[in-house]
Protein backbone atom coordinates (compact mmCIF):
# COMPACT_ATOMS: atom_id res chain seq x y z
CA UNK A 1 0.00 0.00 0.00
CA UNK A 2 1.16 3.28 -0.71
CA UNK A 3 1.64 6.22 1.98
CA UNK A 4 -0.61 8.93 2.32
CA UNK A 5 0.40 12.56 0.74
CA UNK A 6 1.55 13.86 3.90
CA UNK A 7 3.15 10.54 5.47
CA UNK A 8 6.72 8.52 4.48
CA UNK A 9 7.73 4.98 6.00
CA UNK A 10 10.48 6.95 8.24
CA UNK A 11 8.84 10.05 8.64
CA UNK A 12 8.75 11.74 12.19
CA UNK A 13 6.76 14.79 13.68
CA UNK A 14 6.23 17.16 16.66
CA UNK A 15 3.01 18.67 18.05
CA UNK A 16 2.54 20.75 15.50
CA UNK A 17 3.07 19.13 12.87
CA UNK A 18 1.34 15.81 10.62
CA UNK A 19 0.35 12.99 12.81
CA UNK A 20 1.35 15.17 16.13
CA UNK A 21 -0.96 18.26 15.64
CA UNK A 22 -3.84 15.51 15.50
CA UNK A 23 -2.86 14.47 19.53
CA UNK A 24 -3.12 18.24 19.58
CA UNK A 25 -6.57 18.19 18.59
CA UNK A 26 -7.78 15.96 20.58
CA UNK A 27 -6.18 17.67 23.74
CA UNK A 28 -8.05 20.64 22.35
CA UNK A 29 -11.47 19.15 22.17
CA UNK A 30 -10.96 17.18 25.61
CA UNK A 31 -9.95 20.96 26.97
CA UNK A 32 -13.32 22.12 25.66
CA UNK A 33 -15.09 18.93 26.66
CA UNK A 34 -14.03 19.34 30.42
CA UNK A 35 -15.19 22.88 30.53
CA UNK A 36 -19.02 21.99 29.54
CA UNK A 37 -22.11 21.44 31.50
CA UNK A 38 -21.95 18.19 33.04
CA UNK A 39 -19.10 17.48 31.93
CA UNK A 40 -18.06 13.76 30.81
CA UNK A 41 -14.40 14.04 31.76
CA UNK A 42 -12.17 16.62 33.19
CA UNK A 43 -8.97 16.92 31.89
CA UNK A 44 -7.12 20.41 33.39
CA UNK A 45 -4.07 19.71 32.10
CA UNK A 46 -4.80 19.95 28.27
CA UNK A 47 -5.43 23.27 28.20
CA UNK A 48 -1.92 23.98 29.36
CA UNK A 49 -0.52 21.70 27.30
CA UNK A 50 -2.47 22.82 23.67
CA UNK A 51 -1.42 26.26 24.64
CA UNK A 52 2.54 24.92 25.16
CA UNK A 53 2.26 23.38 21.36
CA UNK A 54 1.21 27.14 19.85
CA UNK A 55 -1.09 26.18 17.24
CA UNK A 56 -3.12 28.72 16.70
CA UNK A 57 -6.45 27.63 15.85
CA UNK A 58 -6.01 25.28 18.66
CA UNK A 59 -5.13 27.75 21.31
CA UNK A 60 -8.04 29.64 19.99
CA UNK A 61 -10.64 26.83 20.50
CA UNK A 62 -9.18 26.16 24.36
CA UNK A 63 -9.36 29.74 24.93
CA UNK A 64 -12.63 30.47 23.34
CA UNK A 65 -11.52 32.87 21.21
CA UNK A 66 -12.64 31.03 18.05
CA UNK A 67 -15.42 33.16 16.05
CA UNK A 68 -16.92 30.96 13.91
CA UNK A 69 -20.28 30.98 12.01
CA UNK A 70 -23.43 28.78 13.26
CA UNK A 71 -22.68 25.61 11.62
CA UNK A 72 -18.94 25.96 12.34
CA UNK A 73 -20.10 25.97 15.91
CA UNK A 74 -21.99 22.97 14.99
CA UNK A 75 -18.84 21.00 13.81
CA UNK A 76 -16.61 21.59 17.08
CA UNK A 77 -19.14 20.77 19.37
CA UNK A 78 -19.83 17.43 17.55
CA UNK A 79 -16.27 17.03 17.56
CA UNK A 80 -15.91 17.97 21.47
CA UNK A 81 -18.79 15.10 22.01
CA UNK A 82 -16.76 12.49 20.20
CA UNK A 83 -13.69 13.03 21.71
CA UNK A 84 -15.48 13.38 25.29
CA UNK A 85 -17.38 9.85 24.96
CA UNK A 86 -13.97 8.41 23.46
CA UNK A 87 -12.38 9.72 26.56
CA UNK A 88 -14.37 8.66 28.74
CA UNK A 89 -14.56 4.84 27.45
CA UNK A 90 -10.95 4.70 28.04
CA UNK A 91 -10.58 6.33 31.30
CA UNK A 92 -13.40 3.75 32.54
CA UNK A 93 -11.37 1.04 30.76
CA UNK A 94 -8.24 1.63 32.96
CA UNK A 95 -10.21 1.90 35.81
CA UNK A 96 -12.16 -0.88 35.36
CA UNK A 97 -8.73 -3.20 34.39
CA UNK A 98 -6.43 -1.77 37.85
CA UNK A 99 -9.19 -2.11 40.14
CA UNK A 100 -10.24 -5.22 39.34
CA UNK A 101 -14.05 -6.29 40.11
CA UNK A 102 -14.63 -9.64 39.74
CA UNK A 103 -11.26 -10.52 38.80
CA UNK A 104 -7.26 -9.39 40.13
CA UNK A 105 -6.71 -6.37 39.99
CA UNK A 106 -3.69 -4.99 36.45
CA UNK A 107 -0.69 -3.01 38.05
CA UNK A 108 0.47 -2.19 34.92
CA UNK A 109 -1.07 0.00 32.32
CA UNK A 110 0.33 0.91 28.71
CA UNK A 111 -0.90 3.82 26.76
CA UNK A 112 0.22 3.61 23.16
CA UNK A 113 1.18 6.47 21.26
CA UNK A 114 0.78 9.07 23.91
CA UNK A 115 0.61 12.07 22.88
CA UNK A 116 -0.79 14.36 24.90
CA UNK A 117 -2.74 12.03 27.03
CA UNK A 118 -2.64 13.10 30.73
CA UNK A 119 -3.98 9.71 32.20
CA UNK A 120 -0.95 8.93 34.03
CA UNK A 121 -1.63 12.78 35.22
CA UNK A 122 -5.40 12.89 36.30
CA UNK A 123 -6.93 9.29 36.89
CA UNK A 124 -7.24 8.00 40.37
CA UNK A 125 -4.16 4.79 39.81
CA UNK A 126 -4.40 2.87 42.41
CA UNK A 127 -1.47 2.74 44.62
CA UNK A 128 1.22 0.74 43.27
CA UNK A 129 0.60 1.23 39.95
CA UNK A 130 2.94 1.63 37.02
CA UNK A 131 1.77 3.56 33.80
CA UNK A 132 3.96 3.21 30.17
CA UNK A 133 3.58 5.72 27.66
CA UNK A 134 5.00 5.10 24.27
CA UNK A 135 5.76 7.49 21.89
CA UNK A 136 8.62 9.49 19.62
CA UNK A 137 10.79 10.84 21.59
CA UNK A 138 10.15 14.68 21.06
CA UNK A 139 6.53 14.14 22.41
CA UNK A 140 7.43 12.68 25.43
CA UNK A 141 10.03 14.98 25.67
CA UNK A 142 7.88 17.79 25.00
CA UNK A 143 4.79 16.50 27.62
CA UNK A 144 6.65 15.26 30.60
CA UNK A 145 9.18 18.87 30.34
CA UNK A 146 5.68 21.13 29.85
CA UNK A 147 4.19 19.39 32.43
CA UNK A 148 6.59 19.83 34.96
CA UNK A 149 6.85 23.25 34.51
CA UNK A 150 3.72 23.60 35.37
CA UNK A 151 4.09 21.60 38.61
CA UNK A 152 2.04 18.54 37.61
CA UNK A 153 2.65 15.56 39.08
CA UNK A 154 1.82 11.85 38.34
CA UNK A 155 -0.76 10.09 40.20
CA UNK A 156 1.02 6.62 39.50
CA UNK A 157 4.46 5.48 38.87
CA UNK A 158 5.92 7.07 35.04
CA UNK A 159 7.46 5.37 33.29
CA UNK A 160 8.22 6.97 29.50
CA UNK A 161 9.63 4.64 26.54
CA UNK A 162 10.83 7.42 23.91
CA UNK A 163 10.53 5.02 20.70
CA UNK A 164 8.57 4.82 17.33
CA UNK A 165 6.29 2.46 17.09
CA UNK A 166 7.60 1.33 13.91
CA UNK A 167 10.66 0.09 15.86
CA UNK A 168 11.05 -2.35 18.16
CA UNK A 169 8.67 -1.03 20.52
CA UNK A 170 8.21 -4.57 22.65
CA UNK A 171 12.32 -4.51 24.00
CA UNK A 172 12.17 -0.71 24.29
CA UNK A 173 9.47 -1.25 27.12
CA UNK A 174 10.78 -4.14 28.73
CA UNK A 175 13.98 -2.39 29.50
CA UNK A 176 12.22 0.53 31.31
CA UNK A 177 10.48 -2.49 33.46
CA UNK A 178 7.35 -3.53 31.50
CA UNK A 179 7.09 -7.84 33.02
CA UNK A 180 5.47 -9.71 30.22
CA UNK A 181 5.07 -12.51 32.77
CA UNK A 182 2.07 -9.30 34.54
CA UNK A 183 -1.62 -8.73 33.48
CA UNK A 184 -1.02 -5.58 31.63
CA UNK A 185 -4.01 -3.22 30.36
CA UNK A 186 -3.62 -1.60 26.96
CA UNK A 187 -4.86 0.89 24.82
CA UNK A 188 -4.54 1.92 21.39
CA UNK A 189 -6.42 5.30 21.25
CA UNK A 190 -6.74 7.02 17.94
CA UNK A 191 -4.11 5.18 16.75
CA UNK A 192 -4.43 2.78 14.44
CA UNK A 193 -5.92 4.83 11.00
CA UNK A 194 -2.29 6.37 11.23
CA UNK A 195 -0.68 2.95 10.47
CA UNK A 196 -0.67 1.02 7.77
CA UNK A 197 -3.05 -2.43 7.83
CA UNK A 198 -0.53 -4.82 8.19
CA UNK A 199 1.04 -2.83 10.96
CA UNK A 200 -1.47 -2.48 12.45
CA UNK A 201 -1.74 -6.27 12.31
CA UNK A 202 1.95 -6.33 13.48
CA UNK A 203 1.03 -4.35 16.64
CA UNK A 204 -1.85 -6.44 18.11
CA UNK A 205 0.79 -9.34 17.15
CA UNK A 206 3.70 -7.69 19.57
CA UNK A 207 0.93 -7.01 21.95
CA UNK A 208 -0.23 -10.19 22.17
CA UNK A 209 2.97 -11.73 22.32
CA UNK A 210 4.05 -9.93 25.57
CA UNK A 211 0.45 -10.03 27.11
CA UNK A 212 -0.14 -12.57 30.21
CA UNK A 213 -3.63 -14.21 30.33
CA UNK A 214 -6.07 -11.95 31.85
CA UNK A 215 -4.29 -8.99 30.47
CA UNK A 216 -6.77 -6.12 28.69
CA UNK A 217 -6.70 -4.66 25.63
CA UNK A 218 -8.93 -1.10 24.18
CA UNK A 219 -9.05 -0.10 21.22
CA UNK A 220 -11.39 1.07 17.92
CA UNK A 221 -12.34 0.03 14.38
CA UNK A 222 -13.40 1.84 11.84
CA UNK A 223 -14.37 -0.14 8.30
CA UNK A 224 -12.49 3.37 6.39
CA UNK A 225 -11.74 5.91 8.96
CA UNK A 226 -9.26 7.59 6.92
CA UNK A 227 -11.78 8.57 4.23
CA UNK A 228 -14.26 9.36 7.04
CA UNK A 229 -11.79 11.89 8.57
CA UNK A 230 -10.61 12.93 5.70
CA UNK A 231 -14.29 14.02 5.10
CA UNK A 232 -14.75 15.80 8.14
CA UNK A 233 -11.04 17.72 8.22
CA UNK A 234 -11.81 19.17 4.72
CA UNK A 235 -15.56 19.76 6.55
CA UNK A 236 -14.00 21.99 8.94
CA UNK A 237 -11.66 23.82 6.90
CA UNK A 238 -14.21 24.59 4.65
CA UNK A 239 -16.08 26.08 7.59
CA UNK A 240 -13.44 27.68 9.56
CA UNK A 241 -10.61 29.21 6.62
CA UNK A 242 -12.37 31.55 4.60
CA UNK A 243 -9.51 31.58 2.22
CA UNK A 244 -6.62 30.36 5.09
CA UNK A 245 -4.51 33.00 6.38
CA UNK A 246 -3.69 32.98 10.13
CA UNK A 247 -5.33 30.88 12.46
CA UNK A 248 -6.76 28.52 9.74
CA UNK A 249 -7.78 25.07 10.75
CA UNK A 250 -4.79 23.19 8.52
CA UNK A 251 -5.13 19.89 9.31
CA UNK A 252 -5.53 17.40 6.45
CA UNK A 253 -6.67 13.77 7.77
CA UNK A 254 -6.26 12.45 4.03
CA UNK A 255 -2.37 13.09 4.34
CA UNK A 256 -2.00 11.53 7.41
CA UNK A 257 -4.46 8.49 7.54
CA UNK A 258 -4.11 5.19 5.98
CA UNK A 259 -7.51 4.20 4.27
CA UNK A 260 -8.10 0.72 2.90
CA UNK A 261 -9.58 -2.44 4.20
CA UNK A 262 -8.49 -3.77 7.42
CA UNK A 263 -8.61 -7.05 9.03
CA UNK A 264 -11.29 -6.79 11.72
CA UNK A 265 -10.28 -6.01 14.87
CA UNK A 266 -12.45 -8.15 16.40
CA UNK A 267 -11.58 -11.20 14.42
CA UNK A 268 -7.88 -10.76 14.67
CA UNK A 269 -7.78 -10.72 17.86
CA UNK A 270 -10.37 -13.39 18.73
CA UNK A 271 -8.12 -15.58 16.63
CA UNK A 272 -5.24 -15.10 18.70
CA UNK A 273 -6.32 -15.91 22.03
CA UNK A 274 -8.41 -12.86 22.98
CA UNK A 275 -11.76 -12.38 24.18
CA UNK A 276 -13.52 -9.78 22.12
CA UNK A 277 -16.47 -7.48 23.06
CA UNK A 278 -17.18 -4.85 20.54
CA UNK A 279 -20.04 -2.32 20.64
CA UNK A 280 -21.63 0.12 18.36
CA UNK A 281 -20.08 3.71 18.48
CA UNK A 282 -24.02 4.76 18.96
CA UNK A 283 -24.49 2.21 21.81
CA UNK A 284 -21.35 3.68 23.50
CA UNK A 285 -22.64 7.35 23.26
CA UNK A 286 -26.30 6.58 25.10
CA UNK A 287 -24.38 4.76 27.55
CA UNK A 288 -23.03 8.31 28.72
CA UNK A 289 -26.66 9.96 28.09
CA UNK A 290 -25.01 11.52 24.99
CA UNK A 291 -26.27 10.93 21.19
CA UNK A 292 -24.24 10.44 18.60
CA UNK A 293 -23.74 13.56 16.31
CA UNK A 294 -26.07 13.49 13.00
CA UNK A 295 -23.14 15.86 11.25
CA UNK A 296 -22.77 14.77 7.49
CA UNK A 297 -19.23 14.68 8.05
CA UNK A 298 -19.59 12.26 11.31
CA UNK A 299 -22.32 9.64 9.40
CA UNK A 300 -19.18 7.34 7.98
CA UNK A 301 -17.93 6.90 12.03
CA UNK A 302 -21.46 5.93 13.26
CA UNK A 303 -20.36 1.92 12.19
CA UNK A 304 -16.96 2.64 14.20
CA UNK A 305 -16.54 0.19 17.05
CA UNK A 306 -15.56 0.54 20.44
CA UNK A 307 -13.28 -2.77 21.29
CA UNK A 308 -12.48 -4.26 24.77
CA UNK A 309 -10.69 -7.46 24.94
CA UNK A 310 -9.27 -9.85 27.51
CA UNK A 311 -6.40 -11.98 26.87
CA UNK A 312 -7.41 -16.22 27.72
Amino acid sequence: MSSPAGRSDDDSWDLASSVGATATMVAAARAVASTEPDPLIDDPFAAPLVRAVGVDFFTKMVDGDLQPPAEAREAVTAMTTVMAVRTRFFDDFFLSSVRGPGAPAIKQAVILASGLDSRAYRLPWPAGTVVYEIDQPEVIDFKTTTLAGIGAEPTAELRTVAVDLRDDWPAALIAKGFDPAAPTAWSAEGLLIYLPPEAQDRLFDNITAISAPGSRLATEYHLDAGAALGQRSAEIRRLFNNGGGPGAFELDFADLAYSGERQPVADYLSARGWDVTARPRPEVFADYGRTFPTTEALAPLRDSLSVIATRV
